[in-house]
């Protein structure tokens, strides 16, 4: 009997069971509207602000120092009020849902603790960055969201070579991949993709979350492939193998670069747009309608989060194609398509595997795990063992 590739597809996936798949299905649908919320909260937040005159006051008070440091004592305020006035809302969405719906262990202490590292580093960081942005737009006039689409190229750049040496490690801990027959199935994988062996890590990611998953990072070299311990944990070798050929997909097809221009594009469309729009939406909250001013930044930020929001359908198109030339990948180099769809199927207690075509297309960073199941079962099909 021939392999029929949605028959396949299709075991897979019911394999689940009717509950996990309604619970998969509740867990994504709610994310969605989650999407909604924050936006809500941020507009909620950035009217308290505004209306407070907090940041107006700062600038009143501090009128005599140089403007970068007025505009960097305004951010570091700003970013670290904000943080507060949100924590309810990260309470909920980012640690009780998930612990509702079993996607974390974390004690409420520790994500705390994390929280706050988060906000001292989101605090500084950002602060510097928009001290730099309003020094261009003083500097360059009408053109300063160009520039400013220049900075985020170099910000990105300099996050994504530093981050894996002195961000990511703040967070979690990461280590060489034990000895063992993994470690050594994955040096060889790696020295073929032209990967050095000591790029290869596995962090604790069960401290967060208990999803199975595995990431690439950084730039040059401070580039890196990291497994989580609860994909070592619950994955076989070949899955380890399949998922990592994935993650190495990304590493040589040189996906980071995208996402570096793809970013920076992004942000200097959304820094265009913001220039036109700010004077009316700054008037819907009661802010000064000059961009130039520092104590606008609340509204700047809302509208350059509305318009990321707004933008996920074609962000998270270009990521589905990232996502499927890295599984194609996998199945090319590794040919382990029945690893692959056994480990994409354990994604899917966090991920819809079949969303409606539309929701996947508005809301889903990769294919849905049905439709990339189907791709490892069509690989399969055009490559039977027999063939080789």
């Amino acid at each position: 009997m021939s392999f029929n590739a949605e028959d396949a597809t299709r075991a897979y996936i019911d394999g689940l069971g009717p509950e996990a798949l309604a619970k998969a299905a509740d867990y994504t649908t709610g994310n969605h509207w989650l999407l909604l919320g924050a936006l809500i909260v941020s507009a909620l937040v950035t009217l308290a602000i505004t209306r407070s005159g907090l940041l107006t006051g700062i600038e009143s008070r501090f009128q005599d120092k140089r403007k970068s440091v007025k505009v960097l004592l305004v951010g570091l305020v700003y970013f670290f009020v904000s943080a507060l006035l949100n924590l309810p809302w990260s309470l909920y969405a980012d640690w009780w849902r998930e612990k509702e719906f079993g996607r974390t262990d974390q004690p409420v202490s520790d994500f705390l603790s994390q929280g706050a590292i988060e906000i001292a580093l989101s605090a500084v960081l950002g602060a510097l960055f928009f001290t730099a942005v309003y020094w261009l737009i003083r500097r360059t006039g009408r053109l300063w969201w160009l520039w400013s689409g220049g900075l985020t190229v170099v910000a990105i750049t300099v996050m994504l070579l530093l981050s894996p040496i002195f961000i990511e490690p703040l967070f979690n801990s990461y280590e060489p991949v034990p000895e063992g027959e993994v470690r050594a199935a994955l040096t060889d994988m790696a020295r073929e993709a032209g990967i050095a062996e000591d790029r290869l890590f596995m962090f604790d990611g069960s401290r967060q979350s208990n999803n199975f998953t595995a990431n690439v990072s950084g730039l040059g070299s401070s580039a890196r492939i990291a497994i989580s311990d609860v994909a070592i944990g619950q994955a076989s070798l070949d899955e380890v193998k399949a998922v990592t050929g994935h993650e190495i997909g990304h590493y040589v097809l040189g996906h980071v670069w995208r996402a570096v221009i793809t970013l920076s594009v992004l942000a200097m469309v959304f820094f265009f747009l913001a220039d036109r729009l700010f004077p009316m939406v700054a008037g819907l909250f009661g802010a000064n309608r000059d961009i130039a001013i520092a104590s606008g930044l609340p509204v700047l930020l809302f509208i350059m989060s509305a318009l990321f929001t707004l933008s996920e359908p074609v962000s998270n198109t270009l990521i589905r194609m990232e996502e499927t030339e890295a599984d194609q990948y996998s199945l090319t180099h590794v040919n382990l398509p029945d690893a692959l769809a056994t480990a994409l199927v354990k994604t899917a207690e966090y991920r819809n595997p079949r969303p409606h075509p539309v929701e996947e297309f508005l809301f889903y960073s990769h294919p849905s795990v049905e439709r990339r199941v189907r791709m490892a079962m069509d690989w399969k099909a055009a490559h039977p063992p027999e063939a080789e």
